[in-house]
């Protein structure tokens, strides 16, 4: 859920930051939030590998025959034998 954040910054920062998300495809809005996303992840890693655990439990689907070391084996053997 998105909630409105209200910051003081600096006014040349403002417009070179505007300039650089328009050069970009963004949003000064997104620039924002991904910094204090990062921010945030690096500070406290062992969260978000839970969170990214968390997203993906449920979607992946593996067949009753997966066979993970045969799998590994075909795949080094390929990428040395070639």
């Amino acid at each position: 859920m998105a909630k409105k954040l209200t910051l003081n910054v600096d006014e040349n920062i403002i417009e070179k930051a505007k300039v650089y998300a328009s050069e970009t495809g963004r949003s000064l809005s997104g620039l924002v939030e991904n910094y204090l996303k990062n921010l945030v992840e690096e500070h406290h890693p062992e969260n978000t590998q839970k969170e990214k655990i968390n997203k993906l439990a449920g979607k992946i689907q593996i067949q009753g025959d997966f066979d993970e070391e045969k799998i590994l084996r075909e795949y080094f053997e390929e990428k040395h034998l070639k």
